[in-house]
């Protein structure tokens, strides 16, 4: 990412007009998903789960592929997909580990994991039934029904349902980048009592070195200082992934671990 691009608040009306002005054929788009966000607001007001739940619902309904990434490509998501997955075994994912992914999806890179784990390993949670049921269909045309991966439908990131130190691997692609804040801070505060010790929780985000801002409800813009501080207020240190950099792909990356103090607190309990 440029620095110029890093810097850049892309809910303002100057960018968006500067941005129209260089894509005129992206206008009417553009339009429809803002003419969506106006009644979407309306109808749910300050519930963002309920909101992002309507979002995909009528992405899905257009095309399943185009929910998960905003690219309608087969062989792109497919290329995302596989990119998450070689990342994380390059970095020590082993088939006899417990992973949970957040905002499985119709399984883009989910397909992959569940493969490489033992049966039963894999844990996806997702806000859209629309987009589970496509995980559905996923499993079947790659014929992983034997691995028995957990699909879970949820409302909230408290993973109240989940048992304490359990996953090795907690994983996100593609979810704090469409979050507000106190989303994640929800997601922080918890996912600490899921990792089990010596585990790790990596995410994906938007990032800016400029001003922290929003994009029509849908994609949010965060400092890392920001995200490595919601990290820190919940016993967690966040480590910058730099060799994520380096890939295809707009979005940084955070590691989260438990912090020493906490690692050695659920190493004596286990």
């Amino acid at each position: 990412m440029g620095a110029t691009s890093l810097t850049r608040d892309r809910g303002s009306l100057t960018h968006r007009a500067r941005y129209a002005l260089r894509n005129p054929g992206r206008v009417p788009a553009h339009a429809r998903r803002a003419a969506r966000d106006a009644w979407l607001r309306l109808r749910y007001g300050h519930d963002h789960i309920a909101y992002y739940r309507a979002v995909m619902a009528s992405d899905a309904a257009r095309c399943t592929e185009a929910a998960v990434g905003h690219n309608p490509s087969p062989d792109r998501w497919a290329q995302i997909g596989r990119m998450q997955f070689d990342y994380l075994v390059r970095h020590g994912l082993r088939p006899e580990h417990r992973m949970l992914e957040i905002g499985c999806g119709n399984l883009r890179a989910g397909r992959l994991f569940i493969d490489h784990l033992d049966s039963g390993n894999y844990y996806g949670i997702d806000i859209s039934p629309d987009i589970l049921i496509a995980a559905q269909d996923t499993l079947v045309r790659e014929g992983l029904q034997a691995k028995l991966p957990h699909l879970t439908l949820t409302d909230d990131l408290t993973f109240a349902f989940l048992p304490d130190a359990h996953f090795d691997v907690v994983h996100a692609h593609s979810v704090f980048s469409h979050s507000p804040a106190h989303v994640i801070d929800e997601c922080l505060a918890h996912v600490g009592r899921i990792l089990a010790p010596g585990g790790f929780f990596d995410f994906t985000f938007d990032r800016t070195e400029g001003t922290e801002h929003q994009v029509l409800h849908e994609d949010f813009y965060y400092r890392t200082e920001t995200l490595a501080g919601l990290a820190d207020r919940h016993g967690l240190s966040a480590r910058f992934l730099d060799d994520w950099e380096a890939l295809p792909h707009r979005q940084s990356k955070l590691r989260v671990t438990a912090a020493p103090e906490r690692a050695r607190e659920a190493g004596s309990v286990s």
